[in-house]
């Protein structure tokens, strides 16, 4: 068996020899009271009886095979008085004929008992004694019974043949239910957030339940790792096992390319009789299934089951399995790099935004990026959850982009700001919010954009929202904003002391700023303020996937 075929494959297996109808024959002799012999489809005798051994048997064999040919009863020969009553038996493909002697009238004299032990191959007194003991039938009630019984036994093997497709309906359908059930739970479960080695993981769980493998692996492509927003990063295939998958994946690489998988658009099935090129380094492959993980024409890696744990084979059931689950893997293969490329292009966008604020204001270079990620700190302490943390890490970076529409000589003022200054300065918020109101992939940062100003008193611009009207993430920004405003250097002042800051905050707790986030601040202080001394991160954002 060649290893690089191209299609699913079942192995070829020699049909079994057709079963011998040894019911039916005991059932024959129950109505007709003798016995029957047998013969197969060509006339070949299979079971012989005494009254018929001497018989003539050559031409017999011909006349049967006709019967089963034909496929009702007959009488092969009439020899007064005796006949010979041939019923086909069983289906058209392994047909059987049952044969058995039958008299018509009583022996009268000598020279029908010679006649009769003629036929048969008797001797005449034993053919004498075989007479006194039978029924005497007319050639007709004979074909008459015959018919009945032939139609019977006709009526009970369709309906076992129908018992027989009932059940392989039956069970196909329930493989059917069981690879739609395992598809529909995937499919239900994929999202753009889960990595690989998540949706991977389940994908192989699920498999090992369903099929009838001893161990199941997957790999993902270097290409399915790759982070767009990490620096100097080293991706790396990953592969991942479940129960007894006898390959390291260094070995499974080495079968991949043995294989030729790179070629092959359909799973691949090796069973027992192609491993002999296929085991790798001895390890105990009895059989193999492997599929592509494949989308748009591209291979993002293997799905793979190994060894047949009942015993038997890998056939198209299992392999049209597998290849469903590969091509749903693939496809989340591809999606995950496309959002990636997207989310690649969209960090370009922020990062240009945010070095544009630093451009307009190089006295806060850097302000943006640390409120973003003691924003983020802020978050972890509160216990939101890991996508709430990431629209609140945008949040930060963005908060202050409306000032990029602000005067330069009142952005870059070193002393204090009039009255109108400062009134024109607050308008900051709301430009900020007119810039990014029309990019639909960052409305959930559009809350913090224009309200981290507000004040939990409901002092505060532009709208003079109060207490819990101000949206969560506008709060946690407004305490990381001014964290780091109140701590850094700026022209017209020197950055405040850690004590004057902790005073400030704790004063304007539940006045200015939401108490419960600045509880929060206190019980994560040590971090922020590391956090806040280190140099600009490299950008990690992300898009907010479905």
């Amino acid at each position: 068996m060649s290893l690089a075929i191209q299609s699913m494959i079942e192995t070829v297996k020699v049909p079994a020899p057709p079963v011998l109808p040894v019911d039916e024959l005991l059932n024959l002799r129950k109505t007709f009271g003798v016995s029957f012999a047998l013969l197969n489809n060509r006339g070949d005798l299979v079971n012989q009886i005494d009254e018929l051994a001497g018989g003539d048997w050559l031409l017999w064999g011909t006349l049967c095979s006709q019967v089963a040919l034909r496929g009702k009863p007959e009488l092969i020969d009439e020899r007064e008085p005796l006949v010979l009553l041939a019923i086909p038996l069983g289906e058209a493909s392994h047909r059987h004929v049952a044969v058995a002697p039958f008299l018509t009238r009583p022996l009268s004299n000598e020279a029908a008992c010679a006649r009769l032990a003629e036929t048969t191959g008797m001797t005449a007194a034993g053919a004498m004694k075989w007479a006194e003991r039978q029924r005497i039938w007319t050639a007709d009630s004979l074909m008459q019974l015959a018919a009945k019984v032939h139609e019977k036994s006709a009526a009970e093997g369709l309906a076992s043949e129908l018992n027989r497709q009932v059940e392989a309906l039956s069970a196909h359908l329930a493989e059917t239910y069981e690879e739609i059930a395992l598809l529909y739970r995937l499919t239900e479960n994929l999202r753009l957030s889960d990595g690989v080695e998540e949706i991977g993981g389940r994908a192989l769980d699920w498999l090992l339940d369903v099929l009838p493998a001893a161990g199941m692996a997957v790999e993902f492509s270097a290409a399915t790792q790759l982070d767009p927003f990490a620096a100097d990063q080293v991706a790396e295939a990953q592969f991942l096992t479940r129960g007894d998958f006898p390959l390291t994946h260094a070995e499974f690489g080495r079968l991949v390319s043995h294989l030729k998988m790179d070629e092959n658009r359909q799973p691949v099935v090796v069973n027992e009789a192609g491993l002999g090129s296929a085991h790798v380094a001895g390890f105990p492959l009895r059989n193999l299934m492997i599929a592509q993980l494949i989308s748009a024409g591209k291979i993002y890696g293997y799905l793979a089951a190994a060894n047949h744990n009942r015993d038997g084979e890998f056939g198209t059931v299992e392999a049209r399995l597998l290849g469903s689950v590969a091509t749903i893997l693939g496809i989340h293969c591809g999606n995950i790099v496309l959002y990636r490329e997207q989310s690649d292009l969209f960090a370009g966008v922020v990062r240009a935004l945010s070095s544009a604020i630093d451009a307009k204001d190089p006295y806060t270079c850097g302000h943006s990026d640390r409120v973003a990620r003691v924003a983020v700190r802020l978050a972890e302490e509160l216990g939101l959850p890991s996508d709430e943390r990431r629209r609140i890490h945008l949040a930060g970076l963005l908060h202050d982009i409306g000032k990029i529409g602000i005067k330069d000589e009142v952005l870059r003022k070193p002393g204090r700001l009039t009255p109108e200054e400062y009134e024109h300065i607050k308008l900051h918020p709301a430009l900020g919010y007119e810039i990014l109101k029309g990019l639909k992939k960052i409305q959930h940062v559009l809350p913090a954009v224009l309200h981290h100003h507000e004040s939990w008193d409901g002092q505060g611009y532009p709208h003079g929202l109060a207490g819990e009207a101000i949206p969560l993430i506008a709060r946690i920004v407004a305490v990381a904003d001014a964290f780091d405003a109140m701590g850094s250097d700026r022209p017209y002042r020197k950055g405040m002391q850690d004590t004057v800051l902790d005073k400030i905050l704790h004063e304007g707790a539940g006045k200015q700023w939401d108490a419960r986030i600045v509880e929060a601040f206190f019980r994560a202080r040590d971090d922020i303020r590391t956090i806040s001394k280190r140099e600009r991160e490299s950008l990690k954002i992300d898009l907010q996937p479905a």
